[in-house]
């Protein structure tokens, strides 16, 4: 096993020139599942780390439980392993920091951190010390500054670019390491982020997004899935409950990993 520095070297190599990949994870049984399937680094999404753990996403979750589950996660893989954190899990800067040097401790080689407030975005001040907080509190991780312009349909569509571009540079100023910019996939708009933002750029893709390798010629350094694949796994799950109750069949569960396979990825 390398070791927390090598992979926190290699995680940011592996965004330079890109493309890197992310389907994220939730918990350790899908991170070494995602490793398996020859993924170069795993991201946990904080939505399915909230839901596996009991709690809604959206900075509701407690720290000490977000941090716990990410160093079970790097015990387990062999692979770099960067964290969200939503929005830091704290009020101040300082608490973010102090959450920040908590999974650096924990071995990730990086973090996201979201700029959303409520149903709005932070002031871009504010934001650039919660950022300059997190860089000083781990000075060798990798720091996705997470804008929420376009997820949140923040502002007037015809200016929503330029905002975004300009906190962008703010973040990147602060200390960010690259920007994560999800809500939007369509190729003309993504190439302007590209070209505009002097950092490496992440976006967030699913099902109707173009390909990883157009999103790659347009510019785009890593691409994750987020919460997609555990909303798809609760999915499976539902079906194969409703399924088994109202008609008492079991074909939703066809096509699972056989036990013997995910059981060996243990040890």
């Amino acid at each position: 096993m390398t070791s927390s520095t090598d992979r926190t070297q290699l995680f940011h190599a592996l965004h330079r020139p890109g493309p890197l990949a992310l389907p994220n994870a939730w918990d350790v049984a899908s991170a070494l599942v995602v490793e398996a399937a020859g993924a170069k680094a795993v991201a946990t999404t904080s939505a399915g780390v909230a839901w596996s753990l009991g709690a809604a996403d959206g900075d509701r979750l407690a720290r000490d439980r977000a941090v716990d589950l990410v160093a079970r996660i790097v015990r387990a893989v062999g692979i770099p392993v960067s964290a969200d954190i939503e929005s830091g899990f704290g009020r101040t800067a300082g608490e973010v920091a102090e959450t920040v040097r908590a999974i650096a401790g924990a071995g990730a080689s990086g973090v996201n951190i979201e700029d959303g407030l409520g149903g709005g975005l932070r002031d871009v001040e504010e934001q650039k010390e919660r950022y300059a907080a997190a860089r000083e509190a781990a000075p060798d991780l990798y720091v996705n500054a997470r804008i929420d312009t376009y997820l949140r349909q923040i502002g007037d569509p015809a200016d929503r670019l330029e905002r975004t571009l300009e906190r962008a540079a703010s973040f990147l100023e602060a200390g960010a390491s690259g920007i994560f910019v999800p809500g939007v996939t369509d190729l003309e708009t993504v190439t302007e982020l590209a070209k505009g933002i002097s950092a490496p750029l992440n976006v967030l893709v699913g099902p109707g997004a173009p390909a990883v390798g157009e999103l790659a010629k347009a510019g785009v350094a890593r691409m994750s899935l987020g919460s997609a694949v555990a909303e798809a796994a609760y999915a499976v799950a539902r079906r194969a409950a409703e399924e088994l109750l109202t008609r008492g069949t079991y074909r939703s569960v066809e096509g699972g990993i056989e036990y013997g396979e995910l059981n060996a990825l243990f040890g």
